[in-house]
């Protein structure tokens, strides 16, 4: 469904993505994971054309679609949640979540138009906050939510379009310890009916929702197998684990900003 041939990164002599070949099945729920700077971020920028690579390609559905810009590879199902909040805080719940339907839609250039009159947005809309738990705060500003209530809502944003591959970045990224079982929830129930690729620092999540992961160190694919294969694999064990134990809730954070940009 999404694959990526020698998928490579470069800024000046740093190489932030080295060569990655990797492979996203349908309906199936991949953790990206490895240490700050490991090029986590940096993969998902090429994969969503927020970057250009300096070699490699990306191919969705067969098609290739590297390079191209992110409203054109979400346009064709490749849609994404981010680390930081980015929402429009003094619109209702409700709108940020119908400008999201209305973008990756038929109508997304008729902005002359009444926006009353794009019933089949609102409906949707509606149903996306039903799935993620903010349906009874629809109609309020975004930025009244909490922090969590915030990742709810950036996830809803993703899912609107009903995209075929939904990127996840960092979705428990600041949320406290009483609303991770709710984002925990969330991502078991989106991959349910979409293909997932999650960058999470929470290694029990990590651990107990993927499918399979993959390990990144210094831009380069480390590992990749279940859960139980990585959590025993040596060289991820001395790169980013470090004596990871089931209950430990490793969380080293969010992403450097050499992460952010690298």
């Amino acid at each position: 469904m999404l694959e990526t041939a020698g998928l490579t990164k470069r800024f000046g002599g740093l190489t932030a993505v080295d060569s990655v070949d990797f492979a996203l099945a349908e309906g199936e729920l991949c953790s990206l994971i490895g240490p700050n700077g490991a090029g986590k971020t940096t993969f998902f920028d090429l994969l969503t054309g927020t970057l250009e690579p300096t070699a490699g390609t990306v191919t969705l559905d067969g098609e290739d679609v590297t390079g191209l810009a992110p409203h054109a590879t979400a346009r064709r199902g490749l849609h994404r949640s981010y680390q930081v909040t980015n929402v429009f805080p003094t619109s209702s719940v409700l709108e940020n979540v119908r400008v999201a339907a209305q973008a990756h839609g038929a109508d997304s250039f008729k902005a002359w138009r009444n926006v009353g009159t794009f019933d089949e947005y609102y409906d949707e809309a509606y149903d996306v906050l039903e799935r993620v738990g903010l349906a009874s705060k629809a109609e309020l500003p975004a930025d009244s939510l909490s922090h969590g209530e915030k990742r709810q809502l950036e996830v809803a944003v993703a899912l609107a379009g009903d995209p075929e591959v939904l990127l996840l970045d960092e979705p428990n990224a600041g949320v406290s310890s009483e609303s991770v079982d709710d984002i925990i929830a969330l991502i078991e129930d989106v991959a349910t009916d979409h293909a997932v690729l999650l960058v999470e620092h929470n290694m029990d999540i990590v651990m107990n929702v993927s499918d399979r992961i993959v390990v990144l160190n210094r831009g380069a694919v480390i590992a990749d197998g279940t859960p139980d294969e990585v959590r025993g694999d040596p060289a991820v064990q001395e790169a980013y684990l470090g004596g990871y134990e089931p209950g430990d809730l490793a969380d080293d954070g969010e992403e450097t900003p050499a992460e952010g940009s690298a």
